[in-house]
């Protein structure tokens, strides 16, 4: 007991290494702006999170913050995925998806849900690939109309306005990500 105590106060205080990835901060902020309400799911207990995303100036970002310990199941059950969108009120049609492991792809697919994937992070040294998401891209600002690469369509016409110029345009639509997403961790516990 006293172990775990010790090691989860030494995990609660290590984010001082942590840096947020190029191009998350202009991703979500971008995305805040359209109205896209976005929820972080991760398996990380729900304690050490929002500190995280508060210190790297990026908790305001997300609506629902959603811990490995908030319910009693975690990715890869969809549980957290569907919990979020039945709070949103969004179908899983047309919701996103962004992860960097195999746990978030097999997630969303349990959930019904688009998936892309980040082809860094957290993926037990496998390339993210192997897990067949919808789409596996290298930057995350590959989603915003306009920048990078972001021709690849991921849903169907009839799910976005017509006069939309990518995935993301259509306010209210609801992003989740995971917080390996978001920030890279230069030690392990």
């Amino acid at each position: 007991a006293r172990g775990l105590e010790l090691f989860m106060q030494a995990y609660a205080d290590g984010h001082e290494l942590t840096v947020v990835y190029p191009g998350v901060r202009d991703t979500l902020k971008w995305l805040h702006k359209q109205g896209v309400e976005m929820a972080l799911i991760t398996n990380k207990p729900e304690r050490f999170v929002a500190p995280l995303l508060d210190q790297m100036k990026i908790g305001r970002y997300f609506r629902w913050i959603i811990g490995g310990d908030t319910l009693p199941q975690k990715k890869p059950d969809p549980a957290a995925l569907l919990f979020v969108m039945q709070m949103a009120n969004v179908p899983a049609q047309q919701a996103l998806f962004v992860g960097d492991s195999r746990s978030d792809v097999l997630a969303a697919k349990a959930a019904g849900v688009q998936c892309v994937a980040l082809s860094y992070g957290y993926n037990h040294g496998r390339p993210i690939s192997e897990e067949s998401p919808a789409l596996v891209i290298d930057d995350l600002r590959a989603l915003l109309p306009g920048c990078l690469d972001s021709a690849t369509e991921l849903m169907s016409d009839d799910q976005f306005p017509p006069d939309r110029d990518s995935i993301v345009v259509a306010p209210g639509k609801l992003w989740m990500k995971v917080i390996k997403a978001l920030a890279r961790w230069r030690w392990r516990a």
